[in-house]
């Protein structure tokens, strides 16, 4: 059997999709998983498969945005150049040094911190510390506990919500992101049915991006000074498709609890009111979770609808509240599919490829190789060209901290968030002779 022949058989049994994860670019990559000589995937043949499924009228759209996005956008700051909006390491680090800061909040972050780490959480993030500022409330009551009055917890909370809140309002410093490469592509084809955007992010470069390239939305909320969350326009969903659908279900830093309980959707802060940011899933307070869910369950109808695809970047698979939704609408519909493209190598996203093992609608594609229809197998060595979509998609050429690979292996670039909008551009301007050659493979 000659190489080309090995590299074909590899590829019987390929099906599809899920998603992955961004790691910290300092993070030291685990060794890759060791595989049988020959038995590999076609990088080439994933990209074609992804430009079908992108094409017009194809299939129903989803794009999941997760917190590794944000890192694609570099700016300059101190005299370096560092990322517009730091991965949830960074941002825990820079919260944790504000409390650290603080007069009133110091000792109680500290000891709040302590705690995490004795659960077992060798380094916890401000959503681990969160989640455990929450549980404590939800026990205290009107009392305290260890040590920690509800008066307090409540101060850590705003605290912890306000110093996210600074740290992720930016803007974006051009009109040329990634981000205004995917509301260009959501402007520019016409479909039957919305594209639907999923996030776990809490910044604004999304509705930036989709208002700069004049492409209309709906989020969920309705009015223009204090907008509302309307349940009853999610749930009935008749906007025309030409409307993107913008779901963020871990909250936004403008959306707000007021005193009353109700929700609203605002730049301009009330005193009194408290910043919706990353729900811990406890039924403590069930207006608070309202949002949460709601959003939430829009992930469920998209994966329940025939023929949809979702595409997820920046996603870690870190979060097994929104897994266990992936996965139950990928078990539920085999006719809905998920493509997670990762930025490092398989073995930074373990939870991804344990998922798309049991899952052959989920199909991972990281640096160093992928998870088709259950298989896991590193890529080819063998570089193709004929089209011009896949020099984008796949490279030689990547810094040894983001993969593990061989050097003369195959790379899958698209993990990289700015990779993928310069994908997507290029699709749409070429998107007719892109889906010849696609059709011919």
């Amino acid at each position: 059997m000659t190489k080309q022949e090995t590299i074909e058989e590899g590829e019987k049994g390929d099906g599809d999709p899920a998603q992955a994860a961004t790691t910290d670019a300092s993070a030291v990559n685990p060794a890759p998983p060791t595989v049988a000589v020959g038995a590999v995937h076609s990088p080439y043949r994933r990209t074609t498969d992804l430009l079908q499924r992108l094409a017009p009228g194809k299939m129903r759209i989803g794009f999941f945005i997760g917190a590794g996005c944000p890192l694609a956008i570099q700016v300059q700051a101190g005299g370096q150049t560092v990322p517009l909006i730091p991965e949830i390491a960074g941002l825990t680090r820079s919260v944790k040094a504000a409390l650290d800061g603080s007069a009133s909040l110091k000792d109680a972050a500290v000891r709040m911190w302590e705690r995490v780490v004795a659960r077992g959480i060798g380094t916890p993030t401000i959503e681990d510390v969160l989640s455990h500022i929450r549980t404590l409330r939800s026990l205290c009551g009107t009392g305290s506990i260890d040590g920690f009055s509800g008066e307090l917890l409540d101060k850590l909370d705003v605290g912890i919500c306000v110093q996210v809140c600074e740290i992720v309002s930016k803007s974006l410093p051009t009109s040329n992101t990634p981000y205004h490469m995917l509301a260009r592509w959501i402007r520019s084809i016409a479909r039957d049915k919305p594209v639907e955007i999923f996030t776990t992010n809490y910044d604004l470069l999304l509705e930036q991006a989709l208002e700069e390239e004049r492409q209309p939305y709906f989020d969920g909320f309705v009015g223009s000074d204090s907008a509302f969350l309307d349940l009853e326009s999610m749930i009935e969903d008749d906007l025309p498709p030409r409307w993107a659908r913008l779901w963020k279900i871990h909250g936004s830093i403008n959306w707000w609890m007021t005193k009353k309980n109700k929700i609203r959707r605002s730049r301009d802060k009330i005193e009194g009111e408290q910043l919706l940011i990353y729900p811990s899933h406890l039924k403590y307070d069930q207006s608070r979770q309202m949002p949460y869910y709601a959003m939430l369950d829009r992930l469920r109808i998209f994966l329940r609808s025939d023929q949809c695809v979702l595409l997820t970047c920046g996603y870690s698979f870190a979060d097994e509240h929104i897994n266990a939704y992936i996965a139950q609408g990928l078990s539920g519909n085999p006719n809905a599919s998920c493509l997670a493209m990762i930025f490092n190598d398989r073995a930074n996203a373990r939870k991804a490829v344990e998922l798309a093992k049991r899952h052959p609608n989920l199909t991972v594609l990281a640096a160093d190789g992928g998870i088709v229809g259950t298989i896991d197998r590193p890529w080819e060595s063998v570089t193709k060209d004929g089209n011009p979509a896949y020099p984008i998609a796949v490279g030689n050429d990547l810094p040894a901290w983001r993969t593990k690979a061989s050097p003369e292996q195959c790379k899958w670039l698209l993990g990289d968030f700015a990779a993928f909008g310069e994908f997507l551009a290029h699709q749409l301007s070429s998107r007719d002779i892109e889906q010849d050659q696609a059709d011919a493979v």
